[in-house]
């Protein structure tokens, strides 16, 4: 019954996150000085002609009933139509967001299991060089901005490795076979994906190592080590698996951050994703495409700390008695 409460519980906040996040959606993008039709530098950009655009775009209308059309399209599924391109936004989000995910995806797959690896290296070597090692390393990497550590990636790799685009322009041409395609997608990816999995690895290993340590402290490990139980088997079966629950919570909350640090990561290596469509909508006052981008965003997020909420009950029994 505890448990029934609490799944309840982390559904309706993750709802009201959702309400909020929806509302302040609207409110941050107008809130910036200015408007799509002000952006507007052309030889027939005269004020009657921003007007009209403003009139066009709907936002002559009072904020309040601009709100309400806005929730109204959202629970009709519609996200709106671009400012610029007058096309449907989610028919421009689609490609770029398909882009985006197979990239994070590798970038998060690399953190996650060099990150943890190094973790439990350093906390099961505390005190050594192999843990001195490690933890330097990592908050190295931890340190860094995204988008510096990027362009020193472009200027290491410039000539090995792609820089930019997401496929060579001149590989359809040679009527390619399958593998090329992917491995060609695969070259483009590497070193976006490496910039922001490089970052986040050393934030899965210093809380990975802070975690078992404290879990290496506890009665149970000390007893299972009394035992002769052997190094790899107390810090598998024993300490890690209840250190997941911190390490579960970062994964869930790195989802936005890995959004955050892609837009200007795929700026710096002008990789078509939907960070790029943000970066360029931003400069555009595109506000449908920057609403509809970010609330793709806040979603992916919301739902994956859910995902982790409801892990708990797996992870930590306590919960459910």
């Amino acid at each position: 019954m505890r448990g029934t409460n609490y799944v309840v519980k982390r559904t309706l906040f993750a709802l009201m996150t959702l309400l909020v996040a929806v509302t302040l959606n609207f409110v941050l993008f107008r809130a910036a000085p200015g408007d799509p039709a002000s952006a507007l530098r052309c030889r027939a950009c005269t004020p009657e002609f921003k007007e009209a655009q403003r009139k066009e775009f709907g936002l002559d209308k009072s904020k309040l009933e601009q709100y309400g059309i806005y929730v109204k399209q959202l629970a009709q599924g519609n996200l709106g139509s671009s400012f610029s391109s007058r096309r449907p936004v989610w028919e421009e989000l689609k490609d770029p967001l398909l882009n985006t995910l197979p990239m994070v995806a590798l970038g998060t797959i690399f953190s996650i299991v060099f990150g943890i690896a190094s973790g439990v290296v350093a906390a099961w070597r505390r005190g050594t060089v192999a843990d001195w090692g490690n933890l330097s390393v990592s908050l190295f990497f931890y340190s860094l901005p995204t988008q510096w550590l990027g362009l020193m990636l472009v200027i290491v790799f410039a000539g090995v490795l792609p820089i930019s685009g997401i496929s060579d322009p001149f590989l359809e041409f040679t009527d390619p076979s399958w593998w090329d395609t992917f491995v060609d997608r695969l070259k483009h990816m590497l070193l976006p994906s490496m910039t922001l999995g490089l970052v986040l690895y050393g934030d899965y290993a210093l809380v990975t190592r802070s975690a078992l340590l404290q879990t290496l402290g506890e009665d149970y490990i000390l007893t299972a080590r009394a035992k002769g139980l052997g190094a790899w088997r107390i810090v598998r079966r024993h300490a890690l698996r209840n250190a997941l629950l911190p390490i579960s919570t970062l994964i869930a909350i790195s989802l936005g951050y890995l959004v955050g640090g892609a837009i200007l990561v795929e700026a710096v290596f002008s990789y078509p994703g939907i960070g790029l469509e943000v970066y360029d909508a931003v400069f555009e006052r595109d506000y449908p495409m920057l609403q509809g981008a970010f609330l793709l965003l806040m979603l992916s997020v919301v739902l994956a700390n859910y995902v982790a909420d409801l892990l708990y009950l797996k992870l930590d029994p306590r919960i459910s008695e």
